[in-house]
This record gives structure tokens, C-alpha cells and sequence, in this order.
């Protein structure tokens, strides 16, 4: 499903140029910039054992299935260092995503003194949900640890974690997973390989490419 941006629309540039801006800084470890971002998995079981593949035939499933509920899957993505965070949860609601954040600040950014985040703008991403999941003191303190940037509503293809969810869906998603912890297991491989390689983003669309290559979305006007 496309996101179609509107045409000469303020509110939209603002926010894209604010964040094309943030992708042009140099790489801070103690200032990572980390795209946030989720998705759902539908866990399936089998009612019957797959048939095994053979040197002419691929794995077999039964077009049957026991459906088994969805999980969530929050990954934060620091495409400067080429490392991801993947968490599975139950829910996506704000305490999800609040204690993700602080699994973040206090796990692998503990050193950082700010961790630059950029998320769209769904509802659970914002400092709001710390202090529904955290007494105000240590909701604070998060908080005061996060420098936050928005995608433009219809603009999601500005989160680099968009790209990270696509590759996680096509190499690890695609198969049927029956539970959450067959699902925890999986993304846990595929998040230590991608991390070993450092698959990182080199992001090269800046404010002057958009000012020229994305000119009907800015509005016009007359000095």
C-alpha cells in the first residue's frame, strides 16, 4: 500500500527536512542516531507434519493451519554502526514500547549521553507512554536521554528502520512460526548475523536532493 505524500504541503517538508538533516551528521557514539520501528508476525501451527524436501522438491506444508495468535517485534536500528535491537512482544502498546526504549538506553546506548531517536509518528512513540510504564522520576530520566525526530505523516520511507524490518521479513519472517519462542529463537539468529556483518545504510538523499527532486511537495510562493 503506497503512502502518497500531499502536494505543497508545509507541515510534511518540515519534518522530512528535519530528519534528512539528522541522517547528515557524522557517526557519535556517544550520540547514535537509532531508527525505531515495528511490525506483527502471525504465528501459525501445523495440524499436520510437513512433508520433507528431497533433491527435487522443496519443504511441503498442509494447506491447513492452527492459527496461534500475533506477536509484535520492535527493532531499533543504528544504520551509522550497522547494529539492530529486536524485541518480540505480546502487545504493541505504550508500556511495550516504553520499556523497549529503556532496555535501549540502559542496554546497548548506556554510555550515550543522547540517543537520537527517529520514528514515525504512531501514538505509542512518545514520551507520554514513559511515564505510564515508569514512576515519574525514572520516566524522566529516559526521557532527558532521548533527542526525538518525526517522519512526516505518509512519509514512513524516511525511517531507515523500514529498510531493516523489510530485509528481518524476507530472510526471517517468510516461513510459518508457531510460537513465540520458535519466533524469539529465529530473530535472535538473524539479529547476531546481521550485527556480525555490520550491515549498515548509506544514506545519501539529503535536503538539496529533496528541494529539487521532491519540489511538488514544497509550497510555492511569491517574494
Amino acid at each position: 500500500m503506497w503512502c502518497i505524500p500531499p502536494r505543497s504541503n508545509a507541515e510534511f517538508v518540515a519534518a522530512m527536512e528535519d530528519v534528512l538533516e539528522v541522517y547528515q551528521r557524522p557517526y557519535d557514539p556517544l550520540c547514535p542516531q537509532v531508527c525505531v520501528d515495528e511490525t506483527s508476525k502471525q504465528l501459525v501451527g501445523e495440524t499436520r507434519l510437513p512433508l520433507p524436501a528431497g533433491p527435487d522438491r522443496p519443504l511441503r506444508y498442509d494447506f491447513e493451519y492452527v492459527r496461534n495468535g500475533t506477536a509484535n517485534l520492535f527493532l531499533a536500528f543504528e544504520p551509522l554502526a550497522g547494529q539492530r535491537q529486536v524485541a518480540v512482544t505480546a502487545t504493541r502498546c505504550r508500556t511495550d514500547w516504553a520499556q523497549f526504549i529503556r532496555d535501549l538506553i540502559d542496554g546497548p546506548y548506556h554510555d550515550a549521553d543522547k540517543v537520537v531517536l527517529v520514528m514515525d509518528q504512531l501514538n505509542v512513540h512518545s514520551t507520554a507512554s514513559l511515564y505510564e510504564r515508569f514512576d515519574p522520576a525514572e520516566a524522566r530520566r529516559i526521557a532527558q536521554k532521548l533527542e526525538i525526530h518525526f517522519t512526516p505523516k505518509h512519509g514512513s520511507w524516511l525511517n531507515m528502520a523500514e529498510i531493516d524490518l523489510s530485509v528481518l521479513s524476507r530472510q526471517c519472517l517468510g516461513e510459518r512460526i508457531p510460537d513465540r519462542p520458535h519466533l524469539e529463537r529465529q530473530i535472535a539468529l538473524w539479529q547476531a548475523e546481521r550485527n556480525r556483518r555490520r550491515c549498515a545504510v548509506d544514506w545519501r538523499f539529503t535536503n538539496t536532493d529533496a528541494r529539487i527532486r521532491l519540489k511538488h511537495l514544497y509550497p510555492s510562493f511569491h517574494l
